[in-house]
Parts: C-alpha cells; structure tokens; sequence
C-alpha cells in the first residue's frame, strides 16, 4: 500500500507546491494530503490551483505537531492511507531528493522493530538527548544504512502504523519545537527502534518563524521536554543554565547565538513556571 505524506503548510504556497513536486517525482507513489494552518485564502487557492492534493483546512494556527495529527489521525481512522503501514511528515517546505523515500521504506522493510524513521539532513550529526539540556546534535556513528537515534528530525519524519497505535502521536502542548524529540523517547521506552536513514536526503533552509518565536518555544519545550522524561533535578539544572546564559547575552552581545533574545527567554522561562503550554503568547512575535 502507498505511503501518506502530511504535508504541515502556513501561508507558503509556492513552497508547499515545491515540495508536492518533489514528492510527485519520489521513485514510489504515495498519498499526499496537505493540513493548512489557516493560511489565507490566496494561498490555498494557489495550492488548489497547482497541485491535485487533498487539502485539510483547520481555523486557526495550531502549530505543527498539532496539525500533523490531524492527517495522522484519519491516516490510523482509514479515512486517508487505508491499510498502509507508514505515514510521513513534513512542513511545506521541505527539499526532498527523488529516491529518499524510497530508501526509507527500504530500511522499514529490514527493520521490523522501527517505528520513526527520519531523513538525512546531511550534517553528519545524530539527532541525540542530553538529560541536562534536552534536543543536541552528537557525533555520528555510522555514515550509511539505518542508525539508531534518540529522536528523528522533523524535516522528514516516518511513523509506522503499528507504533502510532502504541505510542500516540505528537503531545500537542508541544505546539512547535521539541515534539518530534518527545515523541522519539516515547516510542524508544515503549522498545519501538528510532532511526535515521543515512543517504536519503532531505534538506529544509528556511524557518517560518521570528527568532523571537522559535528562542520562545525552544526554550519554553525544552524545559517541558526533560520534566517528562528526565525529571526535577535535570530541569532545575537548565534553570539555572538558562539563566545564566541570559546574564551573559546581556553582558556579551557579540557572543549571542543567532536566535538569541532576552525577552523571549525569560518569556519562556516565566511561562513554563506557570505551567504554559500549547500556542505561544501573542506578545511574541509569530510567522
């Protein structure tokens, strides 16, 4: 049976029609089925226009894992993909070589024991968790054939049936950021294999969102992310780190990472003491 690919897309229709493209020109058939984020209606004009896919139209911006499982939901219900065994995720603007799901399926097929599967991104990292500081990139084992991982990158990510009805699927207090690493570590505790396919390329250059946003939610997640799986103690040291890391930006501007913003920090902090999840706060800016 052909895969489902759910395609995530927010006001980027020329993106979006790109990568239904690439994904018509992959060396296997599928379903595609895009869940729109409430873009505006010149944008899903345009997708309808261009591309003969299902579109899913939600009312508000739920965010990506959120919005994901609404595809993913009819996927498990038989409403879309009835009876095939992996269904795919990806925002709209994913690059997606020809033969990469191909590969992926492949590997599937081998491995009876993966259940999340992701693409390479091509950084000769492994997507891994450190207890203290949440999603890292470590140092690769393999250069080639399936690797095992802590959690699959979210520019491509595969889920197999059979680990969707175990597991779940994303924890949408996520909203953005952090969900695929949750979701990783769940199914690994549940004995589900997470793996990335070395060679099966994909690539994803842009971000939708504000550097305020993406510092907001990172932070924000990461916290929520080691509370759940790693405990208090963990989660006291990246207080602790995160502050001091705002102590230093503040005193060392020309040392800030890219993404770097105080306010959005301590936003996050603050926000995440409170018990916030989900959507971020309108004060912040969004995409």
């Amino acid at each position: 049976m052909a895969p489902v690919v759910v395609i995530v897309h927010r006001d980027r229709p020329e993106s979006c029609i790109r990568t239904i493209g690439q994904l018509r020109e992959q060396t296997v058939p599928m379903e595609i089925v895009v869940v729109d984020n409430a873009s505006t209606p010149a944008a899903i004009a345009a997708i309808r226009a261009t591309a003969d896919v299902q579109i899913i139209e939600l009312d508000a911006n739920r965010g990506f894992g959120p919005t994901a499982n609404v595809g993913l939901r009819s996927w498990l219900a038989g409403e879309i993909g009835r009876d095939a065994e992996w269904a795919f995720v990806a925002p709209h603007d994913a690059l997606v070589r020809s033969d990469t799901v191909e590969r992926m399926l492949a590997v599937g097929a081998t491995e009876e024991t993966a259940g999340i599967l992701c693409a390479d991104v091509g950084d000769q990292a492994r997507p891994m968790i450190d207890r203290f500081f949440g999603a890292l990139p470590g140092r690769a084992l393999s250069y080639e054939g399936f690797e095992p991982v802590d959690y699959p990158h979210g520019t491509l990510l595969a889920l197999r049936r059979a680990c969707a009805a175990d597991i779940g699927l994303f924890d949408e207090r996520f909203f953005a950021y952090g969900e695929e690493a949750d979701l990783g570590l769940r199914a690994r505790a549940a004995g589900w294999q997470v793996g990335l396919v070395r060679d099966a390329m994909v690539a994803n250059p842009t971000t939708s969102g504000s550097g305020a946003l993406v510092d907001y939610l990172k932070h924000r997640n990461t916290l929520l992310l080691l509370r759940e799986h790693a405990g208090r103690w963990p989660v006291v040291v990246r207080v602790v780190t995160l502050g001091a890391q705002l102590l230093k930006g503040a005193l060392a501007p020309g040392r800030r990472p890219p993404w770097f913003d105080a306010r959005a920090r301590r936003r996050a902090l603050a926000d995440y003491l409170r018990g916030r999840t989900g959507p971020p706060p309108g004060d912040i800016d969004g995409p």
